[in-house]
C-alpha cells in the first residue's frame, strides 16, 4: 500500500488509477495524516431470482393501499 500527499493525487491522478486498476490501494494524505483509501472497484453482478422459492408472501398483503401510509400523505 502507498501513501500520496493530495497534492500528488491532484497532479498523477491518472497514473494512480493506473496502480488501483492493478490492484493496489493508495492512502492519500494530508500533512501525512490519510484522510481517504483509494482501492480498486468491485462490482457485484445482481443474480435475479436468486432467492426464488425462498420468501413466501400473500398477494393479498401487496393488493391496495395502505390507509395508514395514505393518511401519513394526506396530513391526518
Amino acid at each position: 500500500m502507498a501513501t500520496v500527499n493530495i497534492h500528488e493525487a491532484k497532479t498523477h491522478l491518472s497514473k494512480l488509477l493506473e496502480r488501483i486498476e492493478g490492484g493496489e490501494t493508495i492512502t492519500i494524505a494530508r500533512a501525512g495524516r490519510p484522510i481517504a483509501d483509494l482501492v480498486p472497484h468491485r462490482r457485484t453482478d445482481i443474480v435475479w431470482g436468486a432467492l426464488k422459492g425462498q420468501i413466501v408472501y400473500d398477494d393479498s398483503d401487496l393488493m391496495g393501499p395502505d390507509d395508514d401510509i395514505v393518511a401519513l400523505f394526506d396530513g391526518e
